[in-house]
């Protein structure tokens, strides 16, 4: 077995687990804070990543390695919608950075199966980035329309 690729899956797998941590718990603020909507959009975020999970783990069986658990990263303190869209920004391009990288090792080794679970996965992190910037974006235009700063 591959120990860069090993090292690979495990990362990938360690940062699907956090992502999917991170977004629940995001969700359940949001409920807390009475947003409802939030909370929804964040939750279907954690099946997202619990899904990119399972790909990962069913890959690392067929090459015979078992998925260890690993010790997630602490949950850093948010006190408002921003602060969320914040964190998941930076874990969302985090990922990108690991999955680009993964993707370009298994292109050079010729790793057709690993470069398939990879790619794939790395599109849909770079579609959650756009959809967190997305929000980002919704949120601050309804920040400065609420305020009247966006009048000339």
């Amino acid at each position: 077995m591959d120990p860069k690729l090993t090292g690979y899956l495990r990362r990938a797998l360690s940062h699907e687990m956090a992502a999917v941590q991170l977004y629940l718990t995001q969700a359940t603020l949001c409920e807390l804070w009475g947003l409802p909507e939030a909370a929804g959009k964040l939750r279907h975020e954690s099946e997202e990543e619990l899904e990119h999970a399972q790909r990962l783990i069913r890959h690392m069986l067929g090459l015979g390695l078992l998925p260890n658990s690993t010790q997630l990263p602490a949950i850093s303190v948010t006190h408002s919608l921003k602060d969320i869209l914040m964190a998941d920004w930076h874990m969302e391009a985090e990922a990108i950075h690991l999955y680009a990288e993964a993707s370009q090792y298994c292109s050079r080794t010729r790793d057709e199966s690993g470069f398939s679970l990879f790619n794939g996965i790395l599109q849909e992190e770079r579609d959650h980035l756009a959809w967190v910037e997305s929000w980002l974006n919704d949120l601050d235009s309804t920040v400065l329309q609420q305020t009247g700063f966006n009048r000339v």
